[in-house]
């Protein structure tokens, strides 16, 4: 048996693809109307609409009826996941902890693994991140993505895997925590970048430089830089920066053309750059595009002025 946490997007997408590979899943919905809806049509129209979800998949509303199996997937947003686990202390007892978060809690200023190691103490936590979109997992459309965890990974990645679903496994957990925070907030920028009618050779080069950034600041902080390079980094930075399925990039379109954005969609790259632009101070580690972005999305700064600052930057070797 499987256990997901959390019935959005993600988490209900992944319960599709691992109860059509042969497991046993069992979802926690959180709104009690959601799961009456679930239960009734085999659908999760909310989150993930057209998708039917499997005989092999069962509908919770008790965190506790997901203990014991072979892992427990946390597919909640980052900002949410410390006061998940301070909620629902059986979380961890029993089964490896696998983050499906994306970002650095603005609290704690740690990356999910390290928080959830923080509040579990001795447990085994990984992270499950890289190039997806819930709709193309749910649809059974092949998808790679990197699993990341302390010790050895074998028997969880075999769990977790598909025939749709094919999973790497490292144990660079800082490399691939940072890579999926840090592509978010690149996403943003690039969105601004098309919003803002500045074409797809800014947005290239806004990649670019996004990515050194990312690089820069992971390895400050103990990651390997071929990490970033895989999928779980540049990867995943490539999906994101050219997509407008990704949240994070239709949010930037909405910085560049001045329009408002739905305050209901989670946009993890918004705390993330927050949370990120604070530890690189802390650190000393140069992150123009993350500051450019907190900026802009708190509204201290004006489109215009972003770019002009952005441009005028002394010149320097790549």
């Amino acid at each position: 048996m499987i256990g997901i946490v959390g019935a959005g997007a993600f988490g209900t997408a992944m319960a599709v693809a691992l109860a059509k590979g042969g497991r046993e899943v069992r979802l926690w919905a959180r709104k009690p109307a959601q799961l009456r809806a679930m239960r009734e049509t085999r659908r999760n129209d909310s989150a993930l609409p057209d998708v039917d979800l499997p005989e092999n998949v069962t509908i919770h509303a008790e965190i506790d009826e997901l203990v014991g199996g072979k892992a427990l997937l946390l597919a909640t947003p980052m900002q949410t996941l410390g006061a998940l686990l301070d909620r629902w202390p059986v979380i961890g007892v029993q089964q490896p902890l696998v983050a499906c978060c994306k970002g650095v809690d603005l609290e704690t200023l740690r990356g999910p693994v390290a928080l959830i190691e923080a509040r579990r103490p001795g447990c085994r936590a990984a992270i499950l991140t890289g190039p997806s979109f819930a709709a193309d997992i749910a649809r059974g459309l092949p998808t790679a993505l990197t699993l990341a965890m302390a010790g050895d990974l074998a028997e969880l990645q075999e769990a977790l895997s598909t025939p749709t679903l094919r999973l790497y496994r490292t144990d660079d957990v800082r490399g691939a925590e940072l890579g999926g925070a840090l592509k978010n907030v690149v996403a943003i920028a690039a969105g601004t970048v098309i919003g803002a009618g500045l074409g797809d050779s800014a947005r290239a080069a806004l990649m670019t430089r996004g990515y050194a950034e990312m690089v820069r600041f992971a390895t400050a902080l103990g990651a390997r830089s071929e990490t970033l390079a895989g999928l779980s980094g540049f990867g995943d930075l490539v999906l994101t920066c050219t997509s407008d399925q990704s949240r994070n990039f239709r949010f930037g379109l909405a910085l560049g053309r001045s329009q408002p954005f739905d305050p209901a969609i989670t946009v993890e790259g918004v705390a993330t750059a927050r949370a990120v632009g604070n530890l690189a101070q802390r650190l000393d580690v140069e992150m123009p595009v993350t500051s450019m972005v907190d900026a802009l999305a708190s509204g201290r700064i004006a489109l215009k002025d972003a770019i002009g600052l952005l441009m005028s930057r002394p010149l320097k070797q790549e």
